[in-house]
């Protein structure tokens, strides 16, 4: 496991969209050698996605034989909802660079059938080879994707109830009207996540750095699902000096040395 600690959430944001970059031209991908890269949403993954559109765009990182899996979906919201990560996703990061659409695959939480349609993204993974680096984030709760406290540390992708926390954080893109806010979604399993070959995880913030210490200081625990990932053979957070507040000094000092 390893902690990169770096300044602020635009270092942060860079570092991770650098190895991301890194990686996708160290593996050389071809039509018939795909990247699979998992995705996540929300406000933290904001900043590496506008450094990645930007590599692209200086000719530096082409996209064309990359496949995507995204983390999670509201259950319930229309695709071209402002606020569904489909469009999330097209607004801050497809349209900008060359995927090509069929290549880019996102939960639908209007399936006829939401058991179906998450077996059917487990298969579609493993018919890609599996995940090469899964990028995620977390909520102040320490969960990540929808797997709230609670969820089990094998799961796999499947519909959950959202948690009154998660509910109240995402308040703020609905206008602060709770009713407006989804109440469940469609996720990936930390399973599956722990699937993939490599996972990096975004953390930045002071609000979010009682969950980085549940993480990393303490045991693995389901009531924080994130501590799953000390378990994993290649894990990196990645956080900014805020979300190391609750740390010890001992370990901060141990990662940045």
């Amino acid at each position: 496991m390893r902690l990169v600690i770096l300044e602020d959430y635009d270092q942060a944001s860079e570092w991770a969209a650098k190895y991301i970059c890194n990686r996708i031209i160290q593996f050389k991908p071809s039509q018939g050698r795909y990247f699979t890269l998992g995705l996540p949403t929300g406000n933290t993954p904001l900043g590496c996605y506008k450094k990645l559109i930007e590599y692209h765009k200086n000719g530096d990182l082409s996209f064309k034989y990359v496949k995507t899996f995204n983390m999670d979906e509201y259950v319930g919201l229309p695709r071209n909802h402002p606020e569904s990560y489909h469009s999330y996703m097209w607004n801050n990061f497809f349209k900008h660079i060359d995927i090509d659409p069929n290549n880019a695959h996102i939960l639908d939480g209007n399936a006829p059938d939401l058991q179906v349609e998450c077996d059917a993204f487990e298969k579609k993974i493993e018919e890609a080879g599996g995940i090469d680096l899964f990028v995620g984030g977390i909520g102040p709760d320490g969960h990540i994707a929808f797997n709230e406290p609670g969820s089990s540390l094998s799961s796999r992708t499947r519909l959950k109830t959202l948690a009154m926390d998660t509910i109240l954080a995402n308040a703020k893109y609905f206008d602060g009207d709770l009713s407006k806010v989804p109440t469940m979604a469609l996720t990936v399993g930390v399973g599956t996540v722990m699937d993939a070959r490599e996972v990096m995880i975004l953390i930045t913030g002071a609000h979010k750095a009682f969950a980085l210490y549940k993480a990393i200081e303490e045991g693995v625990n389901h009531m924080w699902t994130v501590s799953a990932f000390q378990q994993h053979p290649r894990t990196i957070f990645v956080c900014d000096e805020d979300a190391t507040l609750e740390l010890r000094v001992k370990t901060v000092k141990y990662f940045k040395g």
